[in-house]
């Protein structure tokens, strides 16, 4: 049975993301790794831009997999985080999962690495839990397309909705004329072809 069409709504939305660690980006190799971090920031931007509630959180920061990468704490200096000191499932830290219902949003924006573990395990926890979650599959990153793959068949068989965070945009967006430049400005730091399109839009309105 299919599932009824579910549309992000900005207004009852957070975002998670987990596990983007210094020594775990360096596993990713399913997506190319300037493209992959491009779209990491193009997804913290669109928090940013959305004003979403956004909850940080790592995993054994001791261990090899590092710190969280010092742009996103840098982009979110008030934003809860949440240094998860061992579990692997970022929803059975209490801390964590406290934060998610604290902001009393029932749509969860999900990205991480790596994607079969990081994304897929909380993602299968907050479904369980009630939530509808979209992962943000070009912000997630992996070892390589088999278990990417694996890891989305089985967060999608479970009710998850995958998309890339230029679609999240548009649909948390609903309407060009809310502000044109606001997101084609976002679209352009992130899309060098989008910036093309953006400056063709601005200079012909300046003529006018």
């Amino acid at each position: 049975m299919t599932k009824p069409y579910v549309r992000l709504d900005k207004d009852d939305a957070v975002v998670l993301l987990v596990d983007h660690q210094t020594g775990l980006l360096s596993l990713v190799r399913d997506i190319d790794p300037d493209k992959f971090k491009n779209n990491v920031l193009a997804l913290a931007n669109l928090a940013k831009y959305f004003e979403l509630p956004t909850i940080l959180t790592t995993s054994f920061e001791d261990g090899p997999n590092g710190p969280l990468v010092p742009e996103l704490k840098n982009m979110f200096p008030d934003a809860p985080f949440i240094a998860r000191p061992g579990q692997i499932n970022a929803w059975d830290n209490e801390d964590f999962v406290a934060a998610v219902k604290a902001t009393g949003k029932k749509q969860i924006i999900i990205a991480g690495v790596v994607t079969e573990v990081c994304v897929a395990f909380p993602t299968l926890s907050a479904l369980a839990a009630g939530f509808d979650v979209f992962v943000i599959t070009d912000a997630s990153g992996t070892f390589n397309d088999i278990t990417r793959n694996a890891a989305h068949n089985r967060m999608s068989a479970a009710g998850a909705q995958l998309m890339s965070w230029f679609g999240a945009a548009g649909e948390l967006h609903r309407d060009w004329r809310n502000d044109v430049e606001g997101l084609g400005s976002l679209f352009s730091q992130h899309i060098p072809d989008y910036r093309n399109l953006m400056n063709s839009y601005l200079t012909v309105n300046a003529k006018k």
